[in-house]
């Protein structure tokens, strides 16, 4: 074998292997699955850094078996993720329920609110209800709408404040209406979320709110059947579509870029734009790596001597004139 056949041999040899190695690694759907309690963590959440879609980054938190949701109006116990219908349930331990009045002057708790470029992601669902408790004349719910009822609902999915006053942890509490005036609020007031940008206790001068929700196509008879917590949905974007299952049906993991917050396939020691089959210019990681090695392995196919490439793809020897 002459010395030009040779060198094309090594050449393609180290070539197939250099691709071997980048299309074969693969790493198993468990790198970014995982669990905390009995709750399943999996796209688009994720506990660990890169995993899961950016919308949901530094989102949850798995503390002693107990998974914790960090959002700027507090942390909530996560009670259920259900990733068929996109729906999450959160526990505030600082709300009111139909046996408990949690209220304080100040507020205790603060209802819920995300960041603004995360609320196209996370929002609260359209079946649950907030009800805002002692919430003073001067309150932001009531300014410019003197006598017009506007922000206080009668009825929101099926729940209402007059129900909610049938609780038990309103016995003995005196007389309660839901009309009021512009100097007269009521001790409860039931809001969507969409009527206002975000439930903050706070902001609005509330002394406590109860949140409940249904999900049953037939609503609750009373208050005492209620389920009360904070029943959230969440989405993604439309470009977003069909990404991560063409990722996993490709052998990959479904992840972000942490610098640039685009979607990427984790494919083993390299990652995709768009799924484990694709190579070239969709590959973000070992590309520089792939490009040095080519071009290193031109070098050594130019020089047409017996250069030998070792490990780090680079030609040992000078190159010298082939005799024939």
């Amino acid at each position: 074998m002459n010395m030009i056949h040779h060198l094309s041999l090594i050449t393609i040899i180290l070539f197939h292997t250099a691709i071997f190695r980048l299309t074969s690694a693969r790493v198993p759907l468990t790198a970014c699955r995982s669990y905390c309690g009995n709750l399943t963590i999996d796209y688009p959440f994720a506990l660990r850094q890169g995993c899961g879609h950016a919308g949901f980054r530094d989102l949850l938190f798995c503390v002693n078996g107990i998974l914790l949701m960090h959002i700027p109006s507090g942390s909530y116990r996560v009670l259920d993720i259900d990733y068929a219908y996109h729906g999450i349930t959160l526990h505030d331990p600082a709300m009111s329920d139909c046996y408990t009045l949690d209220r304080s002057p100040k507020g205790r708790g603060n209802g819920f609110v995300v960041e603004p470029w995360r609320a196209v992601y996370l929002q609260p669902d359209r079946d649950n209800i907030f009800m805002l408790l002692g919430c003073r004349s001067g309150s932001p719910l009531f300014q410019g709408f003197p006598n017009k009822h506007l922000p206080c609902r009668s009825n929101v999915s099926g729940m209402s404040c007059d129900d909610y006053y049938r609780c038990p942890a309103w016995d003995g509490a005196g007389i309660r209406s839901s009309a009021y005036g512009n100097s007269n609020p009521p001790e409860c007031c039931a809001v969507e979320p969409a009527a206002v940008r975000s439930i903050n206790i706070s902001h609005l001068q509330c002394e406590g709110y109860s949140s409940a929700y249904s999900v049953a196509p037939l609503r609750p008879p009373g208050p005492g059947a209620w389920t009360y917590g904070l029943r959230l949905s969440f989405s993604l974007p439309e470009n977003n579509e069909g990404f991560c299952g063409a990722c996993r049906s490709t052998g990959g993991v479904c992840g972000h870029d942490q610098d640039t917050h685009d979607d990427i396939c984790i494919c083993g020691e390299w990652n995709s734009t768009s799924n484990c089959d694709s190579l070239g210019i969709t590959a973000t990681a070992h590309r520089t790596e792939l490009s040095g090695f080519l071009a290193n392995l031109a070098a050594c196919g130019l020089f047409l001597g017996p250069c030998s490439c070792v490990a780090r793809h680079a030609c040992s020897a000078p190159p010298r004139a082939v005799r024939f």
